[in-house]
């Protein structure tokens, strides 16, 4: 790339992140901390990935998702997921008309911008299953018509940990399509003081305008992907993927038992994407291995599955993941 271009798509860059730090202060208003998870939607947003927060009840999930939302002017539905939730009560149903006497479609929340799935592991398999099509296809087909969904459509879900009563795992192939997996944890010290605070005034609300519009976000993310991405970058990020598979042949046969299944190719593409986002975020017009770094434990925590053996020695994705940026050569 030459140096030429490169000035190019910095200026670019500026250019179209100037909704950023607007839309990062008007969090900011919002929400106390959590700078990195917010960091990581926007990364989302400009790399059109769907987004999976984990984290125990009371941390803000939630808030972050519909802040994020109210700033930007566009369609948001939350949806509740609970245990006797139907498909048809997030997608939409057919509906018979007395009058004409025939069947209408009745279309469900999923049909708008951003979702929120508030505690998507709520609900049964059958009802995240309904998420495949949406999430992947961006689209919905509701008795023999199939519609697409408008564009932006990114999925936000919250969870609560696994191990909590009342939660269903989500399938494999439901959790493979969401870019990321953000694990939200306690406040600092001084974070839940401020918390304590902001809510003792005006009762915590606070009225947000919005900062930016779908086409902007639609501008940016056109130059997220002209972001340059070196040979060396790209082997080292299908070098990190392959070692999830084959971890013999990197010198890490020491984890070939402990895990299941390795990255996916969606992984692959899922790595670079997001690390062209956190460049697009730092003004850089290409990708340095920090980036990979960054995201990396986000893309691949819920690719990476342990075996029991693993399970048993109390090793956890993380781990292998450590292992993996410790062992394989940076470029």
């Amino acid at each position: 790339m030459t140096d030429f271009s490169l000035t190019e798509l910095n200026e670019k860059i500026s250019k179209e992140s100037a909704f950023v730090k607007p839309l990062q202060d008007g969090i900011a208003e919002v929400v106390v901390g959590q700078n990195e998870i917010v960091s990581k939607i926007l990364m989302g947003l400009l790399a059109n990935g769907h987004i999976l927060l984990e984290g125990v009840p009371g941390l803000a999930k939630t808030t972050i998702v519909k802040t994020v939302a109210q700033l930007i002017d566009t369609s948001f539905q939350r949806v509740q997921f609970t245990p006797d939730m139907l498909p048809a009560d997030l997608i939409g149903t057919l509906i018979y008309n007395q009058k004409t006497g025939g069947f209408e479609t009745k279309k469900g929340p999923i049909f708008s911008n951003i979702i929120l799935a508030d505690e998507i592991n709520r609900s049964p398999a059958k009802v995240q299953s309904a998420l495949l099509e949406a999430m992947q296809e961006r689209q919905i087909t509701i008795g023999e018509e199939t519609f697409s969904l408008d564009d932006p459509f990114l999925v936000f879900a919250t969870q609560n940990p696994i191990e909590q009563e009342g939660t269903y795992p989500l399938p494999e192939a439901q959790v493979d399509r969401f870019m990321m997996k953000l694990k939200v944890d306690y406040p600092s010290k001084d974070e839940e003081l401020n918390i304590l605070r902001r809510v003792s005034v005006a009762n915590g609300e606070i009225n947000l305008s919005h900062v930016v519009n779908p086409s902007a976000i639609q501008d940016a993310r056109r130059v997220v992907t002209d972001i340059y991405v070196d040979e060396k970058i790209e082997k080292y990020v299908v070098d990190l993927i392959l070692a999830t598979r084959n971890p013999s042949d990197y010198d890490l046969g020491e984890i070939a038992d402990l895990i299941a299944y390795g990255g996916s190719p969606r992984a692959t593409i899922f790595l670079i994407q997001a690390s062209r986002a956190r460049a697009f975020l730092e003004g850089r017009g290409y990708v340095i291995p920090e980036d990979v770094r960054y995201v990396g434990f986000d893309i691949l925590r819920h690719r990476i599955i342990p075996t029991y053996e693993a399970e048993a020695e109390e090793v956890t994705s993380e781990d292998l993941i450590q292992r993996l940026f410790d062992t394989i050569e940076v470029p």
